[in-house]
């Protein structure tokens, strides 16, 4: 797994936001932006997989 350090900008930008500074209303469109955006990407890859064998 990734250190902190090694992640992009933007994400440690926007996960010092959500720990240091996003209002609760806020929190709960985060996530499922987030959590919409990471299953499209593992979708997106399986394909790529099934694809390649």
């Amino acid at each position: 797994m990734a250190k902190f350090d090694d992640y992009p900008k933007s994400l440690k930008k926007t996960l010092r936001y959500i720990k240091q500074d996003a209002p609760l209303a806020q929190l709960s469109h985060i996530e499922t932006e987030v959590l919409n955006s990471i299953k499209n990407r593992k979708e997106a890859l399986e394909k790529v997989k099934k694809v390649s064998l």
